[in-house]
C-alpha cells in the first residue's frame, strides 16, 4: 500500500506554524503589561491582580466532525471540543472556569444542535467549567447540507506561584504518560483518507466500515479532574498536550533540555492500523498523532512512584515513559522517541 502523509491528506504543518508566528507579531501591537503570555503558548495569561493569572484558550473539532456527519452520530464532538481547550489550560497550571461555544451551520437542525450541545454540557461536567454562553450562527449557502462547524472558547484561573511549566525542569526528571482514549481530535485529514482508502481496497462489509467510524469518533480524554490536585500540590514541573504536532510538543515543556520517551505498545488496535495502512515512516507518525499517550508529565524522580500511583487512584492509565536528558551543545531541543521497536530524533 502506498504511503499517504498529512500533507497529501491536505494539511501544511510548516505554512500553519508560519502563520502562528505572523499572528504573533501583529498581536504584539495589542498587548499590554498585564500579558504574561501570548499567541503561540498552550493558553495566554492575563494579570488579575498580584497571585493570579487569568488563562485563555480556543479550539475546535477539526475535520472529526466530517466523520459525525457520516454516521448520523453528534452527542460526542462536544467532548472534544470541550476537551481541546481545557487540556490546554491545564498546561498553564489553570483550572478551567468557565466555557463559550460557536456553532455554524448553513441550515439550522435543532435536533443535530442539541445532539452537539448535549456533548458539551457533558465535556463541561467532565472538566468542572461551567457553560455560560455560547452563539449559534444559520448562514445559508456557506455550508454543505447537513454540515456544521464548532469553535470553543475556555478561560480558566492560576496562582501565580503554580503556573507551569516551572523554571526548574532539569535533566533527570522523569517523564509520565496519561493514556489518550484514542486519537482524541488530531490528524483526521489524514484518517479519513486511510478509511475511504481501506473501504476501497478491501471491500469492507457496511458493519465493519461502521465500527471502525464509531472507534475513530470515541471523545477526547479531559484530563482536569485527575490534574488539577497534582498542580495544586506543585507536583508537576511540567504538561505537555499531545495534539497537533504530536510528540513535538514535548519540548514546550522547555527547549532548555532534551526528552528521552519510550512508549509502551499500543493497547488501542486503531493505532497500529494507522501505522499498517498509512506506511509512514515514525519521524511522521510521531508528529501527526498522539499514539496512545494523551498527556505528558514532567516531574521530579523523587515524586514519579507517588505522582503514579495518585494518577491510578483516579482511574488513569498512567506510566512513566522516559526521562528529562541533557540538550546536546549546538543542537535544538530534541525528543529521541522509541515506538514499536523504532527509534527517531524529533528536532524542535
Amino acid at each position: 500500500m502506498a504511503t499517504l502523509s498529512y500533507a497529501q491528506a491536505g494539511v501544511d504543518r510548516e505554512a500553519a506554524d508560519r502563520l502562528v508566528g505572523r499572528i504573533a507579531g501583529l498581536a504584539k501591537k495589542t498587548l499590554n503589561s498585564k500579558v504574561k503570555s501570548a499567541v503561540g503558548g498552550y493558553a495566554s495569561l492575563y494579570e488579575i491582580d498580584k497571585n493570579r493569572y487569568l488563562a485563555a484558550s480556543t479550539d475546535g473539532v477539526g475535520t472529526k466532525l466530517k466523520l459525525a456527519f457520516e454516521l448520523q452520530s453528534h452527542r460526542t464532538v462536544g467532548i472534544d471540543l470541550v476537551a481541546m481547550s481545557v487540556n490546554d489550560l491545564l498546561c498553564v497550571g489553570a483550572e478551567p472556569l468557565f466555557f463559550l461555544d460557536y456553532l455554524a451551520t448553513g441550515k439550522l437542525d435543532e435536533g443535530v444542535a442539541e445532539q452537539v450541545l448535549e456533548g458539551i454540557v457533558e465535556g463541561c461536567k467532565l472538566a468542572g467549567c461551567a457553560l455560560v454562553g455560547g452563539e449559534t450562527a444559520e448562514m445559508p449557502d456557506f455550508y454543505q447540507p447537513g454540515e456544521y462547524d464548532l469553535a470553543g472558547f475556555s478561560v480558566g484561573m492560576v496562582q501565580k506561584s503554580r503556573v507551569l511549566p516551572k523554571r526548574e525542569v532539569r535533566v533527570g526528571d522523569r517523564l509520565i504518560g496519561m493514556a489518550s482514549s484514542g486519537f482524541h481530535s488530531n490528524g483526521y485529514s489524514l484518517l479519513r483518507k486511510l478509511l475511504a482508502q481501506e473501504w476501497d481496497s478491501t471491500g469492507l462489509s457496511e458493519a465493519s466500515r461502521g465500527a471502525r467510524a464509531r472507534e475513530l469518533l470515541t471523545p477526547t480524554r479531559i484530563y482536569a479532574k485527575s490534574l488539577l490536585p497534582l498542580i495544586e500540590s506543585k507536583s508537576i514541573k511540567g504538561l505537555a498536550h499531545i495534539t497537533g504536532s504530536g510528540f513535538l510538543n514535548v519540548p514546550r515543556i522547555s527547549e532548555k533540555v532534551s526528552y528521552q520517551i519510550e512508549l509502551p505498545e499500543p493497547t488501542l488496535s486503531v493505532f497500529e492500523w494507522v501505522r499498517e495502512a498509512s506506511g509512514l515512516p515514525l519521524s511522521e507518525l510521531a508528529q501527526t498523532f498522539n499514539l496512545g499517550i494523551g498527556m505528558v508529565l514532567a516531574v521530579d524522580a523523587r515524586l514519579e512512584k507517588k505522582v503514579l500511583s495518585q494518577l491510578k487512584r483516579r482511574g488513569e492509565k498512567a506510566m512513566s515513559i522516559g526521562k528529562v536528558v541533557r540538550r546536546e551543545k549546538g543542537k535544538p531541543s530534541q525528543v529521541h522517541l522509541t515506538y514499536a521497536g523504532e527509534q527517531v530524533v524529533l528536532n524542535y
